[in-house]
């Protein structure tokens, strides 16, 4: 017997599993039967398909749904605007109808609906929005509001882009594409974030598209959803994927190794055991390690890594997401998210850190040191380039000086340790 209380999580229109709280409110999860017969994927490799319940006692369910959610300012700010308890099963079934990857949560009185709807997002709303760096739920009579959730701590607004208009999902609807607003005190991350990927881009990095478009004298930016696709009909799919903290089994709260969070050498094994094409994952990988030192991206954690369910049925290392220069904005600590052989200080990483990172991941340091190299000399190749072609389309942006500086500064730094 179901508990009433419970939610139902679908994929599309397919019933996968029950999701219910204890009187802790720490959440179980069962798969469905009938999903596991019809030979439906695995929610994650901490979630094996299988007939008896995850309880709430051992946590992975809770881990793994619980890092569906926003974190920090983004979600006080949820739970102040829906006027709800500030519980992960409230939130869930509040907001949990849109999340990344295939998956919806819903209360098991509710059923999918058979045609998704969206609603025109006006130029003043889209302004208020940006203005605001957000908060979707404030602006909206409560019979309007959506059933959206994007991780981080970050502000993001699930659209779908069709026409060249925007439309807002409405409850349970597939987006198409994420917006991501400037920050209260951070007002260049928008061009950042994009500059970034570019130049990840460029070095040949697999990387989501990106685009900084502006609103009066706000910046944002636009990023098409790697998790969705377009069917011949002309409607937007879901693709399951899961972030490498719900992968591993830590908590959105574990995604900095320093915080108890998984190591980079957690990470390679992880790619190295799932991936369907582990010799193109691996070295990607360990170039996007690379790249982030190089290019001052410190927070490049667990969870700005996912696994991408296909179609076909294989699984593959996601675009990268997420890249910012973070070193060139004041005030943002510049340890990196993981350590290089157990150092986290840009500044202090020596050939003994890479070493010992290449031991880790069971690779030759020869073979390591040949992809930083290659690296190196890319990124200080293709970094004039990418800040021509984006002040040609953006215009001049004396801001992206400061990732110049940062970027030659770490290659001179890392041509010394060479080993």
């Amino acid at each position: 017997m179901i508990d009433p209380d419970a939610l139902n999580v679908w994929c599309e229109q397919q019933l996968l599993g029950y999701l219910w709280r204890n009187q802790h409110d720490a959440l179980a999860f069962r798969y469905e039967p009938a999903w596991i017969a019809a030979g439906g994927f695995a929610l994650s490799c901490s979630l094996p398909l299988r007939r008896d319940d995850f309880s709430a006692e051992d946590g992975i369910a809770h881990r793994f749904f619980a890092n569906l959610l926003p974190e920090g300012g983004v979600r006080e700010r949820l739970v102040r605007d829906l006027k709800i308890s500030d519980t992960d099963y409230n939130l869930l079934r509040a907001v949990g109808g849109e999340c990344a990857g295939a998956l919806s949560v819903m209360p098991v009185s509710q059923l999918p609906e058979q045609q998704p709807q969206y609603r025109v997002i006006t130029e003043q709303e889209l302004a208020r929005l940006c203005r605001r760096g957000g908060g979707l739920y404030a602006l909206l009579p409560v019979d309007q509001r959506p059933r959206l959730s994007l991780a981080g701590a970050q502000d993001k607004c699930p659209i779908l882009v069709k026409d060249h208009g925007y439309f807002l999902p409405m409850r349970e609807a597939p987006s198409s594409h994420i917006l991501k607003f400037e920050l209260a005190d951070y007002g260049h991350v928008p061009a950042y974030e994009t500059f970034t990927t570019q130049l990840a881009g460029a070095v040949g990095l697999p990387v989501v598209d990106i685009e900084l478009r502006s609103i009066g004298k706000s910046h944002y930016t636009l990023i098409p959803r790697y998790d969705r696709r377009w069917d011949e009909q002309g409607q937007v799919q879901r693709l399951h994927q899961e972030d490498f903290c719900q992968a591993l089994g830590y908590g959105h709260n574990k995604k900095y190794q320093g915080d108890g969070g998984p190591s980079f050498a957690q990470c390679y094994r992880l790619v190295q055991d799932t991936s369907s094409q582990p010799a193109v994952d691996l070295p990607n990988l360990l170039r996007w390690q690379i790249f982030n030192l190089l290019a001052g991206n410190s927070d490049g954690h667990a969870k700005n890594l996912s696994l991408l369910h296909r179609p076909d049925g294989t699984i593959r290392l996601a675009p990268f997401y997420d890249l910012v220069c973070t070193r060139a904005i004041e005030r943002i600590d510049t340890h990196l998210a993981f350590a290089v052989g157990g150092e986290r200080n840009p500044g202090q990483i020596k050939a003994a850190h890479w070493v010992a990172l290449a031991g880790q991941c069971d690779l030759k340091p020869r073979y390591l040191n040949k992809l930083i190299n290659e690296t190196a000399r890319a990124l200080l190749a293709q970094f004039s380039p990418t800040k021509e072609a984006f002040e040609t389309r953006y215009g001049a942006y004396p801001a992206l000086q400061r990732i110049e500086q940062i970027v030659n500064k770490q290659c001179r730094s890392l041509a010394k340790v060479a080993f």
